[in-house]
Order: structure tokens, then C-alpha cells, then sequence
């Protein structure tokens, strides 16, 4: 087995004002020659948006990304026509495919939003542009995990144009699970949201990660109460 450790601090952050960011890996204005990616996994960006505020319409190709409230909401607008509101417990994926643009706002005029926005590699390119979005309900991963977004055709939570699997879980302190790759050869990318965990024998705090590659298994106990999202995605050469 082969591990990682991306503390907290250890990522990059911009701060420009209206949006605070610390992305996990180079992005934007943050390069790191050794944190381009984790397999298919291409951006972890950790986001703060003041009211009012956002990201106007831009571009996408080829990319499956991922928005995860932790607490308000978001306003998302597309080239599809489509508008929706994603709330904290929501999970949404675009499929970028062939091409779409699509903005993305604080829902609330005064409260700021935080939110995880990721991005994967697909496994198909240029595949018509898809949105989904659904409510995960809290209690249904209460010391254990939720499968939020799954491949094509699996039918656990969204579906995704990559062969990854997503999960989130609310565990309590003292609780103890292992973790075993969904397909041979994938990797695991475990993010603490909140809490401290023991993972691989590491001690993980709010916001550090462990990268898991070449692994049966992963034994995770949790410090204290703990909310953890475990990303379990191919190994691209």
C-alpha cells in the first residue's frame, strides 16, 4: 500500500475577496508540479462565496464535476436551459461532455455559501452534456458510508461517466470501518470535512487527505465525531 498525506495547510488558497478558495491541486493561479492529480481526480477546490456573489458563465469540455454544499446553497444556471438551486445534503454532477457553459451564484443575497467543487477526468470523451442532482438524506449515512455518486448503470446515487465511486459519512467518535477499492486497481482519496480520524495508520484533522493507491484495504477510526468524503477513482497513467 501506498499513501499520501495533503495536510490542510499544505494546499494552495487565493482569496479574492468575493471568493475564497484552497485547492488541493494545482489550479488557477496555484501550480504544484507534485499535485496535478490523484488518478482520474483533477481538482478538490474547498470554496467560500459571499452573498450575492459567484462565478459568471464560463466553459467546460470533458470533465465530470462535482458540487457538494456543506453549508447554504448554490444557484446554477446552464446552456441547457436548466436553473436550479443546490442545497446543503445535495449532490450535483455536470457531465461537461462535448461542451457546455453554465454559472454558478450564492442562492442568498447576505449568508455565503461553502462548497467542494471536484472535477474527474471521464472515461468517455465528448459524450452529450448531462446534469443531475439529488438530496442525500443525513441519517442515511450515520456511521456509515452513503454512495452519492456512482458509474454509468450501477444505479447508487448519481451517475457518473467514470469508473468512480463517491461516498460520504457522519461517523461518531470511536467508530471503526474498513475500506475496500470498488474496482480492482482503483485508488482512494479519503478528505476529512470536519473531525479527526486515524486512517492507515495516519492522523488526519479537518481538511487534511490521504491518498491511497496499490491497497486491499484502509482501516479508518474516528478521533471524534467526523465528517469524511472518500473518493474512490482509476489510477490514469
Amino acid at each position: 500500500m501506498k499513501t499520501t498525506i495533503h495536510r490542510a495547510d499544505s494546499r494552495g488558497f487565493a482569496n479574492h475577496g468575493w471568493l475564497q478558495s484552497s485547492h488541493t491541486f494545482s489550479f488557477a493561479g496555484y501550480y504544484n508540479p507534485d499535485r496535478i492529480h490523484f488518478g482520474a481526480l483533477r481538482v478538490l477546490n474547498d470554496d467560500t462565496v459571499k452573498g450575492g456573489m459567484g462565478f459568471g458563465a464560463h466553459p467546460h469540455d470533458n470533465m465530470e464535476i462535482v458540487s457538494i454544499p456543506l453549508s447554504g446553497a448554490l444557484e446554477h444556471r446552464d446552456t441547457t436551459g436548466r436553473h436550479k438551486i443546490i442545497n446543503q445534503h445535495d449532490v450535483q454532477i455536470m457531465s461537461a461532455g462535448s461542451g457546455i457553459e453554465h454559472s454558478e451564484f450564492n442562492a442568498s443575497k447576505t449568508e455565503p455559501v461553502k462548497f467542494l467543487q471536484i472535477w474527474l477526468f471521464p472515461k468517455k470523451r465528448d459524450v452529450a452534456p448531462r446534469y443531475d442532482q439529488q438530496t442525500f438524506e443525513p441519517a442515511d449515512r450515520h456511521n456509515r458510508l452513503q454512495v452519492v455518486v456512482s458509474p454509468e448503470g450501477t444505479g447508487e446515487g448519481l451517475p457518473m461517466n467514470q469508473d468512480a465511486w463517491f461516498s460520504l459519512g457522519n461517523f461518531d467518535k470511536g467508530q471503526s470501518f474498513t475500506y475496500s477499492p470498488k474496482k480492482e486497481g482503483n485508488g482512494l482519496y479519503l478528505f476529512v470535512i470536519g473531525g479527526t480520524v486515524t486512517a492507515g495508520g495516519e492522523n488526519l484533522g479537518p481538511r487534511d487527505a490521504i491518498a491511497v493507491e496499490d491497497y486491499a484495504q484502509l482501516d479508518v477510526t474516528t478521533s471524534e465525531d467526523a465528517q469524511l468524503l472518500l473518493m474512490d477513482v482509476p489510477m490514469l497513467a
